[in-house]
């Protein structure tokens, strides 16, 4: 049975009808080179944290709604809320978010009495957005209507399809932007629904666009989302895109070297909108970010990460961490929906194969024994159009490392999956997260009178969901998977005031284990004052056991 939610008992934990407030004991190590020592220093800062634990109605518009991905996530929602079944070949299938952290993953919260491991569900430790609840909404260049839109894409079982016909017949697509430029020439067959004028205005319409969704709705906040054609990148140019400033007059004087997909970032932010760019091309220059910045706002990417490149950020951090140096990696894809036919294009594949390639940067240069500096491996990413396949998505890798006394070890691995059915529920995900961070708020634990401030405008919180992460200058590119889930994992636990998960099971190791206690905390767990006679003891596990009162 799971949990309606969590709660810590702690007296560094306060819950009111309006937040729940911890203090966390926040720390890293710094460390310096001097001569030939590093010297690493243990720090510690105070925070408070405060979690506003209403949570709002929230909307969600996708950018290339109609598309393979908005179509699904649309189609996901609705049978998920509506409880839906539908029979198979295999028999008969319910609902369900497989594939999302937030729904159908577990955060490993302690242990108990008996020294078991307990595990919740991600959305049971802090107030998260239910998906039910999530209003749907967004643009297209294609005006097909999102029913029609769902089996043009074949992605479902056609028995779902049948399921869900009907709530999404109705739904169709607000014009869009289109530049002929930026996406494949291969794409102007389904070009019949777009938004006129220049840049500025379409900017305007933009905004427009999401303040009556808004209204409509009754919504309290609205997430954007790019899930439309990958573009190819921006050339990054003084006096064009540069600074914030000269991004706004360049759209003004309607620039040619501006993307569509800049176009809706620029509206979002100026209309307080969080907007995550779930395409590989470089929406966020540096005129946006500096944008979002000024406006306090939200932004996240780039391009969602669901197959190859999660399990190649697994393999090759396992492989370095292990001694193992990978020499040869080599990623061929093929696929068939409209992403591959998009991608066919030079351009358009030149933005989708950076982002699939830096995804082992960070794992080589944390290796100083396996690689010299500025070496790193032979890697190589191919993607064909193969129409036959549609969304059913085709990967193979080559893995060649060296091993002990000049030995190779080769991994070959194929997979085959459903493209659109992972990146649904990473889309589900970074709109929750995303709306999540927005009711954290951080300070000074010893400073009770310091203004409170948030995460940084870009949220890389989020990098566990995106190929290429998108982080604040300055910060470095972490891309090993399982340090990207520990950040998000601890983040939440610093919340309701607990520690990271440390997996060191000390007190199930030592020969006497023995566990520091606050006296405090054992009288608020049931321990007589008698047995707790210092404020700060030692004491057996098992005689917590038999006091009725176990700390971690």
């Amino acid at each position: 049975m799971s949990p309606e939610s969590v709660v810590v008992n702690s007296r560094n934990v306060k819950y009111t009808e309006e937040y729940i407030e911890a203090d966390y004991n926040y720390q890293i190590t710094n460390v310096q080179e001097i001569g030939n020592k590093l010297v690493a220093t243990p720090v510690s800062s105070r925070l408070h944290i405060r979690t506003r634990r209403q949570v709002p109605r929230l909307g969600l518009m996708l950018v290339g709604w109609g598309g393979n991905n908005g179509s699904t996530v649309t189609a996901a929602l609705i049978a998920n809320k509506h409880r839906m079944s539908w029979n198979t070949k295999e028999g008969k299938l319910t609902a369900n978010w497989y594939g999302s952290i937030t729904q159908a993953s577990t955060v490993r919260l302690g242990t108990s009495p008996l020294g078991e491991d307990v595990y919740v569900p991600m959305s049971k430790l802090l107030p998260m957005v239910n998906p039910d609840d999530i209003v749907v909404g967004g643009w297209d260049i294609s005006s097909t209507n999102l029913a029609d839109a769902m089996v043009r894409a074949r992605v479902l079982d056609y028995n779902l399809q049948q399921e869900v016909y009907s709530y999404m017949k109705d739904m169709k697509p607000l014009p869009s932007i289109y530049c002929p430029d930026y996406i494949a020439a291969n794409q102007a067959s389904r070009a019949d629904n777009l938004i006129p004028g220049t840049k500025w205005q379409q900017v305007e319409q933009i905004q427009q666009d999401i303040r009556d969704f808004k209204a409509m709705n009754k919504l309290d906040k609205v997430i954007v989302l790019w899930t439309a054609n990958t573009e190819r990148f921006s050339n990054i140019l003084p006096g064009l895109n540069d600074t914030a400033d000269n991004l706004l007059s360049a759209i003004k004087r309607n620039a040619s070297e501006v993307s569509p997909s800049t176009l809706f970032a620029v509206a979002s932010i100026l209309e307080g909108c969080t907007y995550i760019n779930g395409s590989p091309q470089n929406a966020f220059v540096p005129g946006c970010i500096e944008l979002a910045e000024r406006h306090k706002v939200f932004i996240g990417g780039d391009d969602f990460k669901s197959g190859q490149t999660k399990l190649k950020s697994v393999l090759v951090d396992f492989l370095v961490t292990a001694g193992i140096k990978p020499v040869s990696i080599v990623s061929y894809n093929h696929l068939g929906n409209n992403d591959g036919k998009n991608l066919s294009a030079p351009q358009q594949f030149r933005s989708k194969e950076i982002s699939k390639s830096n995804v082992v940067d960070d794992m080589v240069a944390s290796n100083r024994i396996l690689y010299k500096a500025g070496e790193k491996p032979d890697h190589c990413v191919v993607i064909k159009y193969v129409p036959y396949v549609g969304d059913s998505k085709r990967a193979m890798d080559e893995y060649i490392s060296e091993i002990m006394m000049g030995g190779h070890n080769t991994l070959v691995i194929h997979n085959t999956c459903e493209d659109s059915l992972l990146a649904s529920p990473i889309i589900l995900d970074l709109a929750i997260l995303a709306e999540l961070c927005s009711r954290i708020h951080f300070r000074s634990a010893d400073e009770p009178h310091s203004e409170y401030c948030g995460f940084h405008s870009v949220l890389s919180v989020l990098s566990y969901l995106c190929k290429a992460p998108l982080v604040p200058s300055g910060t470095p590119v972490i891309n090993a998977l399982s340090k990207q889930r520990t950040c998000i994992d601890n983040i939440l636990r610093a919340c309701i005031g607990l520690p990271p998960d440390n997996c060191m099971l000390l007190e199930h190791k030592l020969q006497q284990p023995l566990i520091a206690v606050n006296k405090l905390d054992c009288l608020g767990d049931g321990m007589n004052e008698s047995f707790c006679s210092n404020d700060k003891i030692k004491i057996n596990v098992d005689d917590m056991h038999r006091n009725g009162c176990y700390k971690q």
